[in-house]
């Protein structure tokens, strides 16, 4: 029997984040972060695989995402934040150990985290998001990659063209980035979420909050904790060159599998691939 998750809130500071949960409050802590323009309910399937495997999975509205934790400030969007909130959520919900599980930028996340704070990771699972500097060894050398990333240099844009852009048209221009692989029910939640008063921008602030000459330079160094990196072949903004060079920076245990036919949206395109895989490797760390 499937049930809905569980609706949780999470207070850090001054910040009140919205979250979705499953599983027995003693089971391991499984955390799931999610990516640019997407929620927490975008891991709704993941969640209950999680829960019925006996973790405890929490997925969680991030910074930006939660209406309840939405500053202004674009400083407040970078990297360093970030880390600290996962930090904080896991505080929040009695553990300081845990497994990190995390897709788009919630990957950039992890892979920082997983750097910064090795000892209370258990393992770690990135969905799509090759670690940082093999992106930025990528988009380097790799002309295609570049242009491929073109949307992180507009988006980056403080002017307000990107938010314009994106909501055209009845937010035409939003929908067209799910490229039809989302469930169409998702995307209009999601639109309505980030059609709310300064959501988009608090959203896009996450690639704006980081360095001021370089979008892609996220500070990430080598990975110490077992990590399971899952890619989808065809994904429009994220190439082959910078998931292969991924392994050239994890120390240790390393799993790298390719979703064939599988885009960028792998927590809602490609759940019943992708969920074996991830309890495999929970099971094994």
């Amino acid at each position: 029997m499937v049930t809905d998750p569980e609706q949780l809130t999470l207070t850090v500071g001054t910040h009140r984040h919205s979250a979705l949960a499953a599983g027995p409050e003693s089971g391991e802590l499984v955390l799931l972060l999610h990516g640019w323009a997407e929620f927490a309910d975008s891991w709704t399937a993941e969640l209950g695989a999680l829960g019925a495997a006996g973790y405890r999975a929490v997925a969680v509205d991030q910074r930006g995402y939660a209406a309840g934790a939405r500053p202004l400030d674009v400083d407040q969007y970078s990297v360093r934040h970030l880390i600290t909130d996962v930090i904080a959520f896991a505080a929040a919900l009695g553990h300081d150990r845990f497994h990190l599980v995390a897709h788009d930028w919630g990957g950039m996340v992890g892979w920082a985290f997983a750097s910064a704070h090795p000892d209370q990771l258990r393992s770690l699972t990135v969905l799509t998001t090759p670690h940082p500097a093999a992106l930025h060894r990528a988009a380097t050398d790799d002309q295609r990659q570049f242009r491929d990333l073109g949307y992180v240099r507009f988006f980056r844009n403080p002017d307000g063209r990107a938010e314009a852009s994106l909501l055209a048209d009845d937010a035409a221009g939003l929908r067209a980035t799910y490229g039809d692989r989302v469930p169409a029910e998702l995307v209009e939640r999601n639109i309505s979420r980030l059609t709310e008063p300064g959501a988009l921008t608090a959203a896009l602030n996450w690639y704006r909050g980081g360095p001021a000459t370089d979008e892609f330079d996220i500070p990430a160094g080598r990975i110490s904790v077992p990590t399971l990196y899952l890619w989808g072949s065809e994904d429009p903004y994220l190439g082959r060159t910078a998931a292969e060079l991924t392994r050239s920076y994890v120390d240790g245990s390393y799993e790298f599998e390719v979703v064939e036919g599988a885009s960028h949206w792998l927590p809602e395109e490609a759940a019943d691939f992708i969920v074996p895989r991830i309890l495999d490797h929970l099971r094994r760390h």
